[in-house]
């Protein structure tokens, strides 16, 4: 019995190392931008698909991912996907040209693609008791807030006193212990029913995802009405909606979409995607308010994020106890209203802010964001058991693709107000400002819109948890 937990606690601690390596490689890249371009000798078209390649492949093939762990097995996958992802990470550390890094991030996104899903999902198979597995995607949440801290830092650290290639180097120990580590600790699990891949249905989600992620990544380059943007979201509209036509029709779905018919899973999934929208936009834009109109340097702007992660971190980690005690429904409607006003304040300050002016704001929305994730325990709980692969990289394609829409509609928004102030005469530095501020307000809204929806779909989940002692063990509760 003892062994058993401990062993389930070690592959906690695997998935949250690969969660952790994974998301890091979101973000870790952005600062080291000006080493690699001097580096390589890269144009900017170059150095943008340095970014955007392993964004590219990992939203896009998340749910070929989450549907193969199903298949085959989640434990199978995960050490797949990791040892892609690390021995692309040495090739891109080595990389002596653009081609060859932008070929290994590439791959990077696709070895992040298969391990991502099966991180929830072997939580899911390996923490069956309600309160333990909320407890484990709190911890599974901290780790993830802790590297959007971590990237940015370290980027800048290893870029500006090593070499820009150690970025991605250091990958490699991490991820050869994670797989030794998972090998011993992670027991295997599949869907038990399940028949033949659905391969129209893994193809046009494949195409579908390729082309949305592609015209969000490169619309603002090339021009959201040019001719390679509008034909690629056609082609994602189109092979989307053949995706959901066929699993409407196969008798063995690769996503059972019945199951969004759950106000708990399909609200859940909303507040998500909202969630997401507000934090990954604005945290791109207050990047370039920070170092464009604050003067920070890179290094100075990735250490301001840091308070504000360490509170999404400690939120995480504490979130299944505030939720136990407060009822998940009120404590994440109200963490998201925290969060969405905390991104509102950020709308107060001007071209002369100092950094400990900032900090109440950014606390606030640190604290806010860490305490949401019951919403992940929510999603996660809703899919069965035998589907969370699919279930997993639904939630997490959501949430990549939620963070660049926010990226792109806040960036229009923003850019719209800076042209129109700075036609009117207002400078440069102003005219950000009031494009930006136009922008945090949007998606402070949003935030708090999810809020509301979080109201809804969790006191739904939490009423159908409550069911009679003798139907406790065939009908889990969804919370706890």
């Amino acid at each position: 019995m003892t062994a058993t937990l401990d062993r389930s606690r070690w592959a906690l601690v695997a998935v949250s190392l690969a969660t952790f390596m994974t998301y890091l490689d979101n973000n870790i890249v952005n600062v080291a931008i000006p080493s690699i371009q001097r580096s390589l000798h890269l144009s900017t078209s170059g150095i943008e698909w340095v970014v955007s390649a392993y964004i590219l492949t990992f939203a896009a093939l998340m749910l070929v991912g989450g549907r193969l762990a199903d298949a085959y097995g989640r434990r199978r996958i995960f050490l797949i996907g990791l040892a892609i992802f690390t021995v692309s990470s040495l090739a891109a550390g080595l990389a002596g040209s653009a081609g060859t890094l932008i070929a290994a991030r590439a791959i990077q996104g696709g070895g992040a693609a298969l391990v991502t899903p099966t991180t929830l999902a072997i939580i899911s198979a390996t923490f069956l008791e309600p309160k333990a597995r909320n407890a484990a995607v709190a911890v599974w949440g901290a780790v993830g807030a802790v590297s959007l801290a971590v990237g940015p830092i370290l980027g800048g650290v290893l870029s500006e006193y090593v070499s820009w290639g150690w970025i991605f180097i250091v990958n490699v120990p991490i991820g050869a212990a994670t797989m030794g580590l998972a090998l011993w600790a992670i027991q295997e699990s599949r869907d038990p029913n399940a028949g033949r891949l659905d391969v129209p249905g893994l193809v046009s989600s494949a195409i579908g995802l390729t082309g949305l992620t592609y015209g969000l990544i490169e619309g603002h380059q090339k021009g959201w009405t040019s001719g390679v943007i509008v034909g690629s979201f056609g082609v994602a509209v189109v092979a989307l909606a053949a995706f959901v036509l066929v699993e409407r029709r196969t008798a063995e779905p690769m996503v059972d979409l019945r199951i969004f018919r759950q106000r708990a899973y399909s609200g859940g999934l909303v507040s998500l995607m909202l969630w997401a929208f507000g934090l990954f936009g604005i945290y791109f834009f207050t990047s370039l308010y920070l170092q464009g109109v604050l003067g920070f340097s890179a290094t100075g702007a990735g250490l301001t994020f840091l308070p504000m992660a360490l509170c999404m971190a400690i939120g995480a980690a504490v979130s299944d106890r505030v939720a136990a005690r407060f009822g998940a429904h009120r404590s994440v409607s109200g963490a998201m209203t925290l969060m969405g006003v905390g991104i509102a304040s950020v709308a107060l300050f001007g071209a002369n802010t100092s950094w400990l002016e900032l900090m109440p704001s950014f606390l606030a929305i640190g604290v806010g964001g860490g305490l949401t994730i019951p919403l992940t325990a929510t999603v996660l709980a809703a899919m069965p058991t035998e589907q969370s692969g699919v279930g997993s990289a639904v939630f997490n394609a959501s949430r990549e693709l939620s963070g660049l829409l926010g990226i792109t509609v806040i960036g229009v928004i923003l850019l719209a107000r800076q042209s129109a102030l700075e036609r009117s005469g207002v400078d440069p530095v102003a005219a950000f400002l009031g494009g930006y501020r136009v922008g945090l307000v949007f998606a402070a809204v949003l935030v708090v819109a999810g809020g509301l929806v979080a109201w809804f779909a969790l006191r739904t989940a939490e009423h159908t948890a409550v069911v009679p002692e003798d139907e406790t063990l065939e009908r889990p509760a969804l919370l706890v």
